[in-house]
Formats: C-alpha cells, sequence, structure tokens
C-alpha cells in the first residue's frame, strides 16, 4: 500500500484519479481548495477509511510541507481551470499555477536529498504549445505563445514553467518526476461552468437550447475520456522508462468543434439549434485561439501498453449519460 497525496483531488479529473487508487489499495490524502472542484465530486468514496480529505490551499507552506512529508508519490493536478477564468483573471492563472509547484518540489527535493524515495506526477496541458502551426504535436515541439498583451497565453506559459521547473528538479537532483499534457480530458463530473466545450454542449442539448458554437467552429481538437486518461498516468508512474520525461496523453481521434456540436445534438435526439459566438463576445477582444490541436502519441505508445478505450462516440455517449442520470435523480 502507498501513500498518495492528490491536489486538485476534489476536481473533476482529480475526484476520478482519488478513486482510481483507492480502488487499488492505496492510502490517499486530498487538498483541494474547491475553488473550482467539489467535495460532491468525491460522495462515491467519501467515507472511505483509506482517504484524507483537506479543504486548504496547497499553495499553503505550512499546508503544503505536512501534506508531503511522508506521502510515496505526489499527483499534482491543482491549477488554475477553463480558458473562461484564464481569461478573466490571468494574474490568479500565473500564481496558481506556478507558486504550488515550486513549492511541492522543493519539498520533495529535500525529501529526495535525505534519502527518502518520492515520485511527483506534473499534470501539464496541450496549452504548452501555444499556437505551433503544425498539424499534429509531438513532445519536442518549440512553444509557440503569443503576445504578453493577451492574457490568454498566460495560462500555456506558467504550465511551461511548471514543466521547466519539474524537469529542472529531475536533471539537478535526480527526482523522479513524470510531466503528461492532457488534451482535452472529458467525462462524468465534468462542468461546463469554465468554458469546457463537451459539457456546454451536452447541457444545452438536453435542456433543447442552443449549442453556442465559437467563432466559425472549424477548430479541431480531441477528445479523450478520463479514464483512458488516467490509466495512462498511472502506467506511466510505475514505468522506469517515464522518469525525467513529458508525455502527451489523450486522444488522437479529431474532430472540428462544429461536427462535435452536430454529433452531440444527434447522440441526445435533440432539436437545439446550433448558433455562432465571436470570440470577442465570449471571451474578450484580445483573445486568440488555436486552430488545430492534435497530439502524436507515439512516445506514449513506445513507452506503455494501455491504448484508448472509449473512441470519440463512447466518450460522447459517457458524458450524455451522466448528465441524464443526475437530470433523473
Amino acid at each position: 500500500m502507498k501513500h498518495i497525496l492528490i491536489t486538485g483531488g476534489a476536481g473533476f479529473i482529480g475526484s476520478h484519479l482519488t478513486e482510481a487508487v483507492l480502488t487499488r489499495g492505496d492510502h490517499v490524502t486530498v487538498v483541494d481548495d474547491e475553488s473550482t472542484g467539489s467535495f460532491e465530486n468525491l460522495a462515491a468514496v467519501s467515507n472511505h477509511p483509506q482517504l484524507e480529505y483537506i479543504r486548504g490551499d496547497i499553495g499553503d507552506p505550512e499546508l503544503a510541507a505536512r501534506v508531503a512529508a511522508s506521502v510515496d508519490e505526489v499527483y499534482h493536478l491543482a491549477a488554475a481551470v477553463g480558458v473562461a477564468l484564464i481569461a478573466r483573471q490571468p494574474m490568479e492563472t500565473i500564481q496558481r499555477n506556478i507558486h504550488p509547484t515550486e513549492l511541492l518540489l522543493e519539498l520533495l527535493v529535500k525529501r529526495w536529498n535525505a534519502g527518502e524515495p518520492v515520485k511527483f506526477f506534473l499534470a501539464s496541458t496541450s496549452e504548452v504549445y501555444g499556437k505551433n502551426p503544425k498539424s499534429n504535436w509531438t513532445e519536442e515541439e518549440d512553444l509557440v505563445f503569443g503576445a504578453t498583451t493577451k492574457a490568454r497565453w498566460s495560462y500555456g506559459a506558467s504550465k511551461a514553467i511548471d514543466e521547466f521547473l519539474a524537469l529542472a528538479c529531475h536533471r539537478e537532483y535526480n527526482l523522479p518526476v513524470v510531466i503528461g499534457r492532457f488534451f482535452n480530458v472529458v467525462g462524468p463530473r465534468q462542468s461546463g461552468a469554465y468554458g469546457m466545450v463537451l459539457p456546454r454542449f451536452v447541457d444545452a442539448a438536453l435542456e433543447g437550447e442552443p449549442l453556442v458554437v465559437h467563432d466559425d467552429g472549424q477548430q479541431v481538437r480531441c477528445f479523450a475520456h478520463v479514464d483512458d486518461v488516467l490509466a495512462s498516468v498511472l502506467e506511466l508512474m510505475r514505468e522506469d522508462a517515464a522518469l525525467g520525461r513529458v508525455f502527451n496523453i489523450g486522444s488522437d481521434q479529431p474532430i472540428s468543434i462544429l461536427d462535435l456540436a452536430h454529433k452531440v445534438v444527434d447522440a441526445v435526439g435533440s432539436q437545439s439549434p446550433i448558433e455562432f459566438q465571436s470570440y470577442a463576445d465570449a471571451y474578450d477582444k484580445d483573445f486568440e485561439d488555436v486552430r488545430r490541436r492534435v497530439p502524436d502519441l507515439t512516445r506514449l505508445h513506445e513507452t506503455i501498453t494501455h491504448r484508448i478505450r472509449y473512441d470519440l462516440d463512447a466518450t460522447v455517449r459517457s458524458a450524455i449519460e451522466w448528465k441524464q442520470a443526475g437530470r433523473s435523480e
């Protein structure tokens, strides 16, 4: 049995990870400030004898020192969430992404240098690629950000700093770290409140309301079910070959946002219309987006055995079924 620390463990992805590691028999400490997560996401395991839940800010030095003192693995998922929040609060985005990562790594390096074994997983994002124009991105691609006057890029830039910090700790101190760049993770419990497109579409289709597509809807994305993403994460953390490396994690089945809207409407059997909204109206006048975001998964597939179990249709159905179950309760 391991002792696992999960920051952001009451969030969408974090709650699924918490359930997964409890299922395999580990003791889990979750720290979440509930700014975007909710303890309700952990309802299925809230009374589990091996779960310790702490409502607090992992950026608090005293709390971070206490919870990181004896754990075997740290899964650092706590971060700013969603395009809408990032556009609205760029300062908070930068601070919430960089400071806790730096704090945790400093604590873990001290333990590692004292001879205590500990591993660190950093949840990063496809946003670090910025607006790199290539059609598919490998982990060694250049990071191409827009101007600092455009707040949208603060998220990707700050998560890139997180990656630099983690990799520096591996290079300088040999701290075992694994970095996963998530590409549009979706599934049960995901909220559309922070701009996440699939739950927004599903909510609208079930209510018979318009599905709002930003710009022309020809932006291309890949959507991966949370179960597949976490299966990859957990296998990577068992592989020595993953240490000190960065991995794209997600699906490589591309779809335009407009086609996704039609797919959701058809799957729900809804009469909802599709409407278009400019980025200026959705976020702000200087918002920039990326036209195509598709990962190259070669490195991931060369390192672990897990392969996607949920194709796009199954992923969409899973999101719809969860929403429908909540409406019927």
